[in-house]
C-alpha cells in the first residue's frame, strides 16, 4: 500500500478523496471535457504531488460512479452520455420477459413554473423558485408504458425550450450535458404502488386509478447538486421496473408494495 494512501489531511480524511475532490473541480470548470482523455496518470500524480497508487484510487472511485470511463488500450475518459449509456444506467424499464429495449420519447407539454414544496425540497432550491416542467410519453412497441413529469430549475437551464426538446437527436442527459454543461452521474429514487391520475391515465390509455408504479427521481452532477426531479408513471400491466443494487437485481411490479431507495 502507497503510504499516501492511508495518510490524512487535518480536516479531509484520506488523500486521494482530496485528490478526488479536485478532479471533480477540474471538471466542473470544463478543463476537461465529455468524451475527451484525461491527463496520463503520472501527469496527474506529479501535478497533486501524490504517489500513483493513490492517484489510481481517486480514479477508481470516480469510474465507480460513472464520472469517468475507462477504455483499455487508450486511457481514461470524461464519460459522455449516449444512448446505450442511458439504456444500461438510467432507463430501467423491461418486459416481464427480461427484455429491455429503448424507448420512443414523445414531448407531450412543456411550460414555465414555480417549484412546489416537494419539487423544492428534491432539487434543494427555495420554494417557488422558477422550472422548466415538461412531460414526456414513453412508448415501447408502439404503446404508450411510462409517463416522465420532469422540472430543472430555470436558472441552471436558460434557454430550454420545447423546440430544443424535440429537436434533440440523442438522449436528455446528453442534451443537458452538450447543451447546458451539466453531467448527469448518479441519481436516487423512490418508489411505491399508486392508482393512476385521470390524466395520466388517459395518455397511458387505462382506466383512472389503474394500479401504476411511480418512480420519484432526483439526478445529480458530480458535484452532487440535484439538476432534475422527474416522477414516471409505469404501467406493469407488460413491463416491470427493474435496478441494479448490491446484491443483485431488484424487479418491482404493482402486486408489491416495495419503496426503493437507491444511492
Amino acid at each position: 500500500m502507497d503510504r499516501d494512501d492511508v495518510t490524512t489531511t487535518p480536516t479531509r480524511g484520506p488523500i486521494y478523496k482530496e485528490v478526488k475532490r479536485k478532479m471533480l473541480d477540474a471538471l466542473a470548470a470544463g478543463q476537461w471535457r465529455p468524451g475527451e482523455a484525461i491527463p496520463a496518470e503520472p501527469r496527474l500524480a506529479e501535478r497533486y504531488g501524490i504517489a500513483i497508487g493513490t492517484l489510481r484510487k481517486a480514479i477508481d472511485e470516480l469510474v465507480a460512479e460513472n464520472v469517468l470511463l475507462r477504455q483499455q488500450g487508450r486511457g481514461t475518459f470524461v464519460a459522455t452520455h449516449s444512448r446505450e449509456r442511458m439504456l444500461f444506467l438510467f432507463f430501467n424499464v423491461i418486459r416481464h420477459d427480461g427484455t429491455k429495449e429503448y424507448p420512443q420519447v414523445e414531448l407531450v407539454g412543456f411550460r414555465k413554473a414555480r417549484a412546489d414544496d416537494e419539487t423544492a425540497e428534491r432539487l434543494q432550491i427555495p420554494p417557488r423558485a422558477a422550472l422548466f416542467s415538461y412531460r414526456n410519453v414513453l412508448r415501447l412497441g408502439g404503446k404508450p408504458v411510462m409517463i416522465d413529469d420532469i422540472s430543472v430549475p430555470a436558472e441552471l437551464f436558460a434557454g430550454l425550450s420545447a423546440e430544443r426538446l424535440r429537436a434533440r437527436t440523442n438522449t436528455l442527459y446528453h442534451l443537458y450535458q452538450r447543451g447546458f454543461d451539466i453531467s448527469v452521474v448518479r441519481t436516487t429514487e423512490t418508489v411505491r404502488a399508486l392508482g393512476a391520475p385521470e390524466d395520466v391515465a388517459g395518455l397511458l390509455g387505462v382506466p383512472v386509478a389503474s394500479p401504476l408504479l411511480l418512480v420519484r427521481r432526483v439526478a445529480y452532477t458530480p458535484e452532487r447538486r440535484a439538476v432534475e426531479f422527474r416522477r414516471s408513471y409505469l404501467n406493469t400491466a407488460e413491463h416491470e421496473y427493474q435496478r441494479e443494487l448490491r446484491g443483485g437485481p431488484i424487479r418491482l411490479n404493482t402486486n408489491r408494495e416495495t419503496i426503493l431507495r437507491h444511492t
